[in-house]
């Protein structure tokens, strides 16, 4: 059985900072995940899994893939999805510009 990934919102887009956006992914339009980040790491962009605080210092995920095939699908579409983003907020004219 194959979910299929209906919809992408891109929450919150952010230029400064490691966090770069906050995303909800829905599933065959019938369930979604809220929060999932884009971070950007030493290596470029990853996506972060909505988490939980455990203990002082750990996080454990309370959504996640559990194959690469999913995970890799996942990020692609997510990844996708964050570049339109970002060049529309950039093609976007300001105020000033109307």
């Amino acid at each position: 059985m194959q979910m299929n990934i209906t919809d992408v919102r891109i929450r919150k887009l952010k230029d400064e900072g490691k966090m770069k956006a906050v995303v909800s992914l829905t599933f065959d339009d019938a369930f979604v995940v809220h929060d999932i980040k884009v971070i950007e790491g030493q290596n470029g962009l990853f996506v972060a899994m909505p988490s939980r605080k455990v203990g002082e210092a750990d996080y454990r995920d309370i959504a996640h893939p559990i194959n690469q095939e999913t995970r890799t699908m996942i990020q692609d579409i997510i990844f996708e999805e964050y570049e339109k983003a970002k060049n529309v907020s950039v093609e976007e004219p300001s105020f000033e510009e109307l």
